[in-house]
């Protein structure tokens, strides 16, 4: 019998995420059946549950064997050309919404708007694409998928932090904040009568890509331009060169923090001893260098740094490099 015998913690997390929240159905399936194999469903099973013959199914385990993350994704290739373009898609996908119990009606409405002849099939296989599915309707909803994932996930961190409080692993959070000559507008002791003003001009922008623990450590650094995956995968391969300890990094799921770049990663930073633990999507308060970016603007950063961009590049480049000593933020 063929199995998948080895997936870690983190790598089944991130398939059961995939199998949930990939836009594309086929990746979805394959993630789930990675997944049903390693609980030991055999290939007749997992053909008979995804409607594929057994030699797909074989086909999807050898890919993940070989390829890991990227084997579950469809590689670019030769087709036929379909017979709707992206934007008559879309325009398919708002008919079926419209009408979601008959696709008769929406093959009518392609026919008299386009004078394009389509099957039901190539209907179902353009909006399976466009992430929607044949489904039970309900008559209300318990939980968004917002709602499951808080309290999946604020368990888990909690579980992380008292490892860290523990000495059992390291923690950090992750995150950009951008810096310009137009001020965050601070609160300050001024006479009732008259108002403090402060230099506020147009100016480049920098942005901060930072990795800040709770006992005032931080590695950072500054770009011009804007922050993409490239430099966040480069600034955390330095990052966990210099590891001696499981090190989880936490961070919110923009889609720089969630790429295919960044999910490729992910198991040769593990063996370096650096994990990432995705925040549920809208919850910065958890993200606790958001607090470190409030310090920066509304406190650290003084009046006068904002007279030109040269004083103002040095008193941020101060503040973050003197960040636990100078500038100390209590986090108990």
């Amino acid at each position: 019998m063929r199995f998948i015998r080895e997936l870690n913690t983190e790598t089944k997390k991130l398939l059961e995420r995939i199998s949930w929240q990939s836009k594309y159905p086929q990746v979805r399936d394959r993630a789930k059946c990675i997944l049903l194999s390693y609980q030991k469903f055999s290939i007749n099973e997992l053909s008979s549950l995804f409607g594929v013959t057994r030699k797909t199914i074989y086909n999807w385990l050898t890919k993940w064997e070989d390829q890991k993350i990227i084997g579950i994704y469809n590689q670019k290739g030769r087709g036929r050309k379909p017979k709707l373009n992206q934007e008559q898609r879309q325009q398919v996908k708002e008919w079926v919404k419209s009408d979601p119990k008959s696709l008769n009606k929406v093959k009518n409405k392609i026919n008299k708007e386009w004078k394009i002849d389509v099957s039901k099939e190539t209907i179902k296989r353009t909006i399976k694409k466009l992430n929607m599915k044949w489904k039970r309707m309900k008559r209300g909803t318990s939980k968004t998928p917002d709602d499951w994932e808080l309290d999946v996930k604020i368990p888990r961190l909690k579980e992380l932090k008292e490892q860290a409080k523990k000495g059992e692993i390291e923690l950090r959070y992750l995150d950009e904040s951008g810096f310009s000559l137009k001020p965050d507008i601070p609160y300050g002791w001024q006479e009732k009568l008259k108002r403090i003003t402060i230099n506020s001009s147009q100016s480049k922008r920098i942005n901060v890509l930072g990795l800040m623990g709770c006992e005032n450590q931080l590695d950072y650094e500054i770009h011009q331009g804007s922050i993409d995956s490239e430099i966040g995968i480069n600034f955390l391969d330095n990052f966990s060169k210099k590891l001696s300890k499981l090190t989880v990094v936490v961070m919110d799921q923009a889609s720089i923090h969630t790429s295919h770049k960044i999910l490729e990663k992910l198991e040769e930073w593990q063996g370096n001893n650096l994990d990432i633990f995705w925040l549920p999507t809208y919850s910065p308060k958890h993200n606790l260098i958001e607090i470190f970016w409030k310090f920066i603007k509304y406190e650290w950063i003084e009046i006068d740094a904002y007279e030109n961009w040269k004083s103002f590049l040095e008193y941020l480049k101060k503040v973050l490099d003197n960040f636990g000593e100078e500038y100390v933020i209590n986090f108990v």
